[in-house]
């Protein structure tokens, strides 16, 4: 599926960047292929417009804030965030030319990021009920650009056939590729999807895990919220610490995308640090990455056309390419794919 070929998928809110990434000033970014500007109101709220001036088409984000405004840096002419101009510095009392306008962008913030929608939303941000929850504390980990699909990464956060081969360095465990089986149940944002795995433990990992235990256990409860986030609710039932992992993953374009990762956890920073935490996680997100990057990022979700073979673990990725599939068809569209 070729991501940016899809219409509805401009109708879904995706995690941008980071809010504290704004205190810098204006910020490009390419969402579906659509270039954006970012920038920060004068209220502390981001606002999104596309990134073209309507003057001389110069980027936006070439450009600075002023009074809340994003002022292009080539002529000065000021957009508010409805991506109305509001000033031309050059006609000072003049009236602003009627339709001298740039294309806006619903914008908000949540969860410490900027998240845009490009047409209306069929639905609202993921709900992350961990944040904000006494408790749990919040860690942003990873904010990375992969060379592969939104696709491929859901799938792979689903595969429990990958762990003894891809994470055989770290947790998986090599002589024990039989994967765990998931329950799964419906709901109103896509799935959920529950199973115990057992895992590697060594010692550099006491911390993370909460048990000495050689080998423990995972109990794991995911959700997969269409079309590109997903849940990894891990809890160690033999320590009771939760390892909770949210992932966006937000196209730029039909080859590229951003990994956005939150981690929320209910011990302390004493228990086990941020650094540690981002330390641990990093190691197999970039085994993830590695593997990844080396697959084809047209991914097939019309499993009719037969492009790629499937086994019985591949059920949850296979659930997600028809909920894909089902999307298109109902708002009247097609896979579109390379030939």
């Amino acid at each position: 599926m070729l991501v940016t070929q899809q219409p509805v998928l401009r109708r879904f809110w995706y995690a941008l960047m980071p809010m504290s990434y704004l205190d810098e000033g204006p910020k490009p970014f390419t969402l579906l292929g659509e270039k954006l500007v970012l920038w920060k109101q004068a209220d502390g709220s981001p606002a999104a417009l596309q990134d073209r001036c309507c003057h001389r088409t110069a980027q936006l984000s070439k450009g600075f804030v002023q009074d809340g405004n994003i002022v292009c840096g080539y002529h000065g002419w000021a957009y508010d965030c409805s991506g109305a101009c509001v000033k031309i510095p050059q006609n000072p009392g003049s009236a602003i030319p009627p339709g001298s306008k740039v294309k806006p962008f619903h914008c908000k913030e949540q969860y410490g990021y900027v998240w845009v929608a490009l047409e209306d939303p069929l639905r609202d941000i993921p709900h992350f009920p961990e944040d904000g929850a006494p408790g749990y504390r919040r860690i942003f980990q990873f904010y990375q650009t992969w060379k592969t699909s939104p696709v491929r990464v859901m799938e792979n956060s689903f595969d429990n056939s990958h762990f003894s081969f891809v994470h055989k360095a770290n947790f998986g465990i090599l002589d024990q590729p039989l994967p765990a089986p998931y329950e799964f149940r419906d709901t109103d944002y896509g799935f959920e999807a529950e199973t115990t795995v057992p895992i590697r433990n060594p010692e550099a990992s006491f911390r993370v895990t909460g048990t000495t235990e050689a080998i423990t256990h995972r109990h794991l409860i995911n959700r997969y919220y269409l079309p590109f986030c997903r849940r990894f609710g891990c809890s160690y039932p033999a320590s009771g610490i939760e390892h909770i992992i949210y992932n966006c993953a937000t196209p730029i374009d039909d080859e590229n995308m951003v990994l956005v990762q939150w981690l929320y956890r209910n011990d302390s920073e004493e228990a086990c640090s941020t650094q540690e935490l981002i330390d641990w996680d990093a190691a197999i997100t970039l085994e993830d990455r590695d593997i990844l990057e080396a697959t084809d990022p047209d991914a097939c979700i019309d499993t009719r056309r037969r492009v790629e073979f499937h086994m019985p673990s591949d059920r949850p990725g296979l659930m997600i390419r028809k909920q894909l599939m089902d999307l298109l068809t109902a708002h009247g569209e097609v896979e579109v794919f390379r030939t």
